[in-house]
């Protein structure tokens, strides 16, 4: 008979489009890029917030940093993770960016504000976002006192003001050190800058601001 032994296949295609020219969004196309985000309602396809995800794997890789470095850093984490499990309330939860930082969310010539990298995308709380930009300022000074005004303007909340903040604060920077610690394993160039982030974490380069940090691509 016709068609007998024949089986279907199932292939799944995925298309991209190009951006159009564009740069990387400012502090108040940032703001109000989240704005909008924060205040949709959170699709049931998102999981939860997971603000640890991969941090002990980039600690395993990081072999370039001395034993006694690597013991603490894996003890912080265990204390993150308990004060995050006790966190305080704040703004409702809903979806979140997750890496809302200025590679990330970007400005088309023609003004459109699009979010790119959704691999963190999550129901969280929105303060998980917004400290990406509050410690730009606060812990690095990668921007001045203005452009976060700026920010906070556009967003219309000051999450350096709520209780919670020191918490958020804590665990992204302990991302941004995990990460220039792991890529420092491959990249010798990097060794100084993963040390760095480690000392500053560790009391031993004085209070923030601190100075030295630089952004990884």
């Amino acid at each position: 008979m016709p068609g007998r032994g024949r089986r279907s296949i199932r292939c799944r295609v995925r298309l991209w489009k190009e951006l159009p020219p564009h740069r990387g969004g400012t502090a108040t196309e940032i703001a109000t890029a989240l704005r909008r985000l924060h205040a949709l309602e959170a699709p049931n396809f998102l999981s939860t917030i997971d603000p640890f995800v991969r941090l002990e794997q980039r600690i395993d890789a990081a072999i370039i940093l001395p034993a006694e470095d690597r013991q603490w850093l894996y003890q912080h984490l265990i204390d993150l993770r308990e004060a995050w499990s006790h966190r305080v309330g704040g703004l409702p939860w809903g979806p979140v960016h997750g890496d809302a930082w200025e590679g990330n969310v970007v400005t088309t010539d023609d003004g459109t504000t699009l979010f790119l990298d959704l691999e963190r995308t999550s129901i969280g709380p929105p303060e998980w976002d917004l400290t990406s930009t509050a410690i730009k300022h606060s812990s690095f000074g990668w921007i001045n006192a203005q452009q976060y005004t700026e920010f906070v303007a556009a967003y219309g909340y000051d999450v350096t003001e709520w209780t919670g903040f020191a918490l958020l604060r804590d665990i992204r920077e302990m991302r941004m050190t995990c990460m220039a610690a792991q890529a420092a394993a491959h990249q010798p160039a990097r060794i100084d800058q993963a040390q760095l982030r480690v000392d500053s974490l560790r009391g031993r380069h004085g209070l923030r601001p601190w100075d030295g940090w630089e952004a990884i691509p």
